[in-house]
């Protein structure tokens, strides 16, 4: 019977690797446990003392070492405690893991139970203890006043919440001790530990081990001879088959899954969703799905224990990469300082209040507090997608086995009579009802309420043992129990307890099955997008980092929409890019059991053909397997497979290990520290079995490359490597401690390097391309994602090594004290006469801008104005992204960190923020994010509102500088428009360029809602005055809080009578570039969004109409082709995505200027009698003819669909030319062009205007307008607009009545 054991690899499959027995040493005595910090104001009985491994059987299995430290740790986590006759000394049941740096994990299961001391050097010992405390605390009457909140000592009154009475009988004895007159108890330990989690069944067994040492008459056999049985007699069940084997007095059955269903999970589901309720088990897996730090919070170390596993076990197929610790140890607090994810349980102490806990970070954690049934979540984060559908699924699986959705209740255990009937309980016995499960929850063992009841009955009276003992060797059934305490047997002839489980064991594969559908669905097609690049596994894993293993964009642009949200962030995890691992090495290595399961799921899926209908569709679909898994657990446990070799007596010496009621004798070693010799079935099928493994793998060796330099290769592949994972329980020295938060540091700096890496890449379009992103780039989605994962860093590299925490967000704590030191500094510089001012940017952005002062406090004062936060992780959120998108964020954090004697005093030696080396090359990452632009906190913090300049430049002679007329400015984005602003006369300033020749500009301030990105400016005047024309160079607009500055390019004239006659023009702008000698990275940027990539800057419009440069007919047909497929791009790209149209439209090399040149070529546009003509003039005078046309009949014969295009041209133009506003002929005709874009009218309009005889007037011959085919192939490209809704923004078309 060999069944493969996932968690030891080779290892032979048996049930139990060791036996361990914990307790106090006599040799030693009592011994203060320093690590759990002694606290000297707490009576001796209350204090930690350390405990010892007693014995452990046998003393090593190679596959899986003894870590003696380790097990002694989680054995016994707080110590030994005390208890005297007058105590509570209810047994208790705890479990725990040990994850190996490997990953792979081992199990160990503990049954605590108190004996009597009998060595009278302890007892005199804690007497004099306890005589010294009374001397030196007179006033400690009361028990209750031992009761410490210091963290740093996890001894626990835990089990004086056992029982109500318990400060009632200590009343007398007022918590003391005294040696003549009461007996004192110790506790100790017995434990199993197993490589698989079989939960129940050691339970089980150990609970029958202390009940043999407890029972009135000695067990059948010595107590060896079923240890002996469970550590080399009892296999591990076979993959889905069930096993049988023998505890003291009666069976225990244990069931595995098969290879197609969902892993082993013995931990009791029901009872984590009774602690925390469906809403809040949902919003934890969340926030473990998307890695965040999670810290459960109890009394009970059993509590913790089931919360993590059952929390772990529903990530199927995703397993938790990070730092896994169920029970932290008192010894072990330091561990709450790691800078990574990590999912950790904490024992708290009675009376001590969660606001008194002092945790090092909680800007991302996820803190549980399981006995108050509440959940404290990070700020912001995506909800997990199809909630509350979800939820109700949950809901109704728990109210079949009736319990309650919410949390908190005790599960009120529907006693199992036949399915379908109800049962009533008589009213009378309600409130009895409600105090038991109060207890049952109080000591939280995993019955329910009856079933516990007999189970403490049978514990504490040794006769109705005895009775039972008799009864069941006889097969007379004990009727009379039902009435003492709830159900004896259940259906089948299965007692209470079996029932119990196989009910435990079903709602768990029910529930895991509902959470497993969940990602069969959301991932049903996620092989379709990993990238197969490898040829094979030696290259995979050398070039692991630089591989693009899964193509994310492509695979969320398949996605619903309301899943976005969540999958973006998801798909950043490491337990996601783990799982991608396994499937890219499962083409040259086994496939890894759970994604074996999962992608055997999946097939069986697609055979069924569920995902066809629902691709993209954010419909939820339900499980449809939840009866046939019941089923088959069922099915399992009623039909045993196997039933293992009965203990039997051992070869051993007579008269060692005489029975004594109460007292767990010490064993014999000898008979214990070796297997059975090869003369049973199991053994000698396993060692044949153990051969043939070894031979195969030594084949495997040779084939594949050498197994430890995998193993190094595959440490170092895994983004955080596994070294980061788990904590060394056993060495604690401080070099240890030391290397561990090296691993940190080291951790957190490759972490920068990946997360700084990846956000250019997602940035830098044509690259990113290259490395396999595809077109379909969802960059605002996955930008938001990478940014807010930034965050998270920044927010963990700050909160490691913290001395002292003050606040939820350690970055914002250190720059407020940051802040105070420099303002204090500032106003001793005021009030000294020397001052240094303010720092300032060394270069200005452009000729007559004020230069904007660059400091780390004003960006913390634009933040700390801003009343729509109200948390400082919000805050610190926010002026990392007001940082970043200033490309000041290397450069504000090395200012901050430049501060060396603030960061000391915050600081601890071992932090991250002091390690010089790794700090520079951290602040060097961050100073790469400078080579990309963005608008992460302009897009995020919408409707803050926020001071904008706008600086006039005229062109640079004074007299076209000066006007008497009151110009004004209106200036719009893609968020809103700030509406028309005047500009008071005479703010008119003069400026000297490098040269000293003098410039003067117009500088306004106003203040209005966030635009967003700026689009256009509307820039006019009242044409009042005598010096009423004005030569408009262009137009500068800073946001004054990202110091982003526009330019919109003028270089025409406003003014009757001058030009084309305009008083207003709608002026198209651009992110300026910073000068080239600003801070170094700052003027790289990426190429526009709205230009293709690789298109250069052509000749600017604004120079045609028929002077200075001539382009080509082929440069112009380039032109108008290029500026349409910037038009057909933006509208292929998603919606958040697209930029400016208005830019693609009027922009530089928008489509207006395109065909702006394509009407000047051969315009006949002599000056006659000093006067320019425009092609607006041409399309007036067409229009002029057109109409003259209708009105003498000569249109009548024309085919109708034209004689509607033409009213339509005529019906435009007049619509035009009486509109309020005073455009020039230029915005004339961009304005006619963009209206027929919009209106699908362009391809119509054009042969109207190529047949009107006007044009031969007014072009040569050889124009473009006159050549047949050319018009035709223009007609032919301006279509491809027509599948696209082209809306304009409001201020190109305000004022014009169609």
């Amino acid at each position: 019977m060999s069944g493969t054991n996932a968690a030891s690899g080779a290892a032979p499959c048996r049930f139990a690797h060791y036996f361990v027995i914990c307790g106090i040493d006599t040799e030693t005595g009592l011994e203060p446990d320093e690590l759990a910090g002694e606290n000297f104001e707490q009576s001796p009985l209350k204090r930690t003392f350390k405990s010892k491994v007693l014995a452990h059987y046998p003393e090593n299995v190679e596959w899986n070492p003894f870590d003696q430290d380790a097990v002694n740790m989680l054995c016994m986590p707080k110590g030994l405690s005390f208890r005297t006759q007058a105590d509570s000394r209810e047994p208790q049941f705890h479990s725990f893991l040990i994850t190996r740096e490997d990953g792979s994990r081992t199990y160990g299961f503990v049954h605590t139970f108190y004996e009597e001391v009998t060595s009278p050097q302890i007892c005199s010992a804690m007497q004099t203890l306890y005589q010294m405390h009374q001397a030196e605390n007179p006033s400690s009457a009361t028990p209750s006043s031992s009761s410490s909140s210091s963290m740093d000592s996890l001894a626990s009154s835990l089990d004086e919440a056992d029982s109500p009475s318990s400060s009632s009988c200590r009343s007398a004895a007022c918590g003391g001790y005294d040696a003549s007159r009461d007996t004192l108890y110790v506790s100790k330990a017995l434990c199993l530990i197993t490589p698989m989690p079989f939960m129940h069944g050691c339970r089980r067994f150990l609970s029958q081990m202390h009940r043999a040492v407890t029972a009135a008459s000695p067990p059948p056999l010595p107590l060896e001879s079923y240890v002996h049985n469970i550590l080399y007699e009892v296999p591990l069940p076979p993959p889905g088959r069930s096993l049988k084997f023998h505890g003291v007095y009666e069976p225990i059955v244990c069931q595995r899954p098969g290879p197609g269903e969902l892993p082993l999970a013995d931990f009791p589901l029901g009872q984590t969703f009774t602690l925390l309720g469906v809403e809040n088990l949902v919003q934890l897996f969340n926030c473990t799905l998307l890695e965040m730090q999670i810290l459960l919070y109890s009394q009970d170390y059993q509590r913790l224990m089931t919360v993590a596993e059952g929390i772990t076990t529903l990530l199927f197929p995703f397993q938790w990469q990070h730092v896994y610790v169920p029970i932290l140890p008192a010894s072990l607090l330091h561990f709450l300082d790691a800078p990574v994810p990590y999912l950790m349980g904490l024992q708290s102490k009675e009376g001590t209040d969660r606001s008194k806990l002092e945790l090092p970070q909680e800007a991302n954690l996820c803190f549980v507090d399981i006995d108050n049934h509440c959940i404290e979540l990070p700020e912001d984060f995506p909800q997990f997608p199809n909630k509350p559908e979800f939820i109700q699924e949950l809901s109704e699986v728990l109210l079949r086995y009736g319990i309650s959705p919410v949390g908190g209740a005790p599960p009120t255990f529907v006693p199992t009579t036949t399915p379908g009937s109800v049962s009533t309980r008589h009213p009378g016995l309600k409130s009895q009802q409600a105090l038991r499960e109060l207890e049952d929850d109080g000591r939280n063992g995993n019955l329910g309420g009856e079933q516990l009841a007999v189970l403490e009955l049978l514990q504490g009276n040794a006769t109705l043992e005895r009775l039972q003992a008799l009864a069941k060797r006889t097969g007379v059934r004990v009727e009379a129990l039902r009435g003492v305490g709830g159900e004896g047997e259940g259906q089948g002839g299965r007692t209470a307890i079996e029932e119990e489980e196989l009910r435990n064991a079903k709602l768990n594969v029910q529930l895991r099955e509902v959470f497993a559908s969940r990602f069969t669905t959301m991932f049903a097609d996620y092989e379709a997008f990993v990238i197969q690049s490898a040829p094979d596994l030696e290259s995979w894993l050398t070039n692991r980092e630089q591989m693009h293993n899964f193509d994310k964009a492509s695979f969320l642009s398949d996605q619903p929409e309301p899943y976005l949200p969540f999958l973006s962030h998801f798909i950043e995890t490491q337990m996601f890019a783990t799982f991608i691992d396994n499937k890219i090495m499962s083409q040259w290595e086994e496939k890894e059991p759970l994604l074996r399961v999962f992608d055997g799921r999946i097939d069986k899926a697609r055979l069924y053909n569920v995902r066809a209908p629902s691709l993209r569709s954010s419909n939820y679909q339900r499980c449809t397997v939840l009866k046939e898994s019941a089923q088959a657990i069922e099915q399992r446990l009623m039909k045993i497979d196997h039933t293992a070799i009965h203990p039997h007596l051992l070869d051993m010496k007579i008269g060692q290990g005489k029975y004594e009621q109460g007292f767990f004798p010490k064993l014999q070693s000898d008979v214990l520290s070796v297997g059975p010799t090869n003369n049973n079935r199991w053994s000698s099928r396993t060692a044949t079995a153990q051969r043939r493994k070894d031979r195969h793998r030594q084949q495997t060796e040779h084939l594949t490359l050498d197994n430890d330099l995998k193993e190094k290769y595959m440490q170092e592949a895994r983004s955080l490597g596994k070294n980061l994972r788990q904590p060394k329980l056993s060495d604690l020295s401080p070099a240890v401690i030391a290397q561990t938060n090296w691993k940190f540091v080291e951790g957190l700096l490759k972490e920068c390097r990946m997360k700084t890496k990846r956000m250019l890449v997602e940035k830098m379009g044509r690259e990113a391309v290259e490395l396999g992103h595809g077109e379909a780039n969802i960059t605002g989605l996955e930008e938001n994602t990478l940014i807010a994962s930034l965050c998270d860093l920044l927010e963990r590299i700050w909160s490691h090594g913290l001395q002292v925490k003050q606040g939820k967000s350690a970055l914002w704590s250190h720059l407020l004290h940051y802040q105070a030191r420099e303002e204090k500094l500032e106003q001793q510089q005021a009030e000294s006469p020397v001052s240094n001012g303010p720092e300032r940017r060394k270069s200005e952005s452009s000729i007559g801008m004020p230069s904007l002062r660059a400091s780390v406090i004003q960006d913390m004062r634009h933040i700390q104005s801003m009343g729509e936060i109200k948390t400082d992780v919000g805050r610190a959120r926010a002026w990392i992204r007001l940082s970043l998108e200033k490309k000041l964020l290397s450069q504000h954090l090395k200012q901050l960190l430049t501060r060396q004697a603030l960061t000391k005093k915050l600081y601890k030696r071992y932090a991250f923020l002091r390690c010089e080396e790794e700090k520079e090359q951290f602040l060097f990452h961050l100073l790469s994010l400078n080579t990309v632009d963005y608008f992460c906190f302009t897009s995020v913090f919408t409707t803050i509102m926020i001071p904008y300049r706008a600086v006039i430049i005229p062109i640079k002679k004074l007299s076209n500088a000066m006007t008497t007329s009151n110009p004004w400015v209106c200036v719009s984005g893609e968020l809103g428009d700030s509406g028309v602003r005047q500009i008071t006369k005479n703010i008119l300033e003069m400026t000297f360029d490098s040269a000293f020749r003098p410039h003067t500009h117009i500088d306004a301030m106003f203040k209005c809602q966030n635009l967003g990105k700026l689009t256009t400016v509307q820039l006019g005047h009242d044409n009042s005055g005598l010096l009423a024309k004005w030569l408009v160079d262009c137009v500068m607009v800073r946001n004054e809080i990202t110091g982003h500055t526009y330019k919109f390019p003028c270089g025409r004239w406003l003014g009757k009578g001058v030009d084309d006659g305009s008083l207003e023009r709608v002026l198209i702008g651009e992110l300026a570039l910073p000068n080239a000698d600003e801070d170094f990275g700052r003027g790289c940027r990426t190429p526009d969004m709205q230009h293709s990539p690789g298109q250069t800057r052509r000749v600017s419009i604004t120079s045609m109409g028929g002077r200075g440069y001539k382009p080509t007919s082929a440069q112009i047909q380039e032109a108008i082709g290029e500026a349409v497929n910037s038009i057909c791009k933006h509208f292929h790209k998603p919606e958040k995505e697209r930029g400016s149209l208005t830019i693609l439209l009027c922009g530089e090399v928008g489509l207006v200027g395109a065909l702006e040149l394509f009407f000047h070529n051969g315009f006949k546009s002599a000056r006659l009698f000093q006067k320019t003509v425009f092609v607006w003039d041409f399309v007036e005078k067409a229009v002029a003819y057109m109409e003259s046309a209708d009105q003498m009949g000569d249109m009548q014969e024309t085919a109708e669909p034209l004689g509607l295009t033409c009213v339509s041209l005529c019906h435009y133009v007049s619509a035009i030319n009486s509109s309020p506003r005073n455009i020039g002929k230029d915005g004339k005709f961009q304005l006619l062009v963009c209206l027929g874009a919009r209106d699908r009218l362009l391809i119509q309009w054009l042969p109207l205007l190529v047949e009107c005889p006007v044009i031969q007037r007014m072009y040569e011959e050889s124009a473009l307008l006159r050549d047949r085919t050319t018009v035709n192939a223009l007609i032919a490209v301006l279509q491809t607009l027509h599948d696209f809704p082209i809306t304009l923004e409001a201020s190109l078309v305000k004022g014009i009545d169609l």
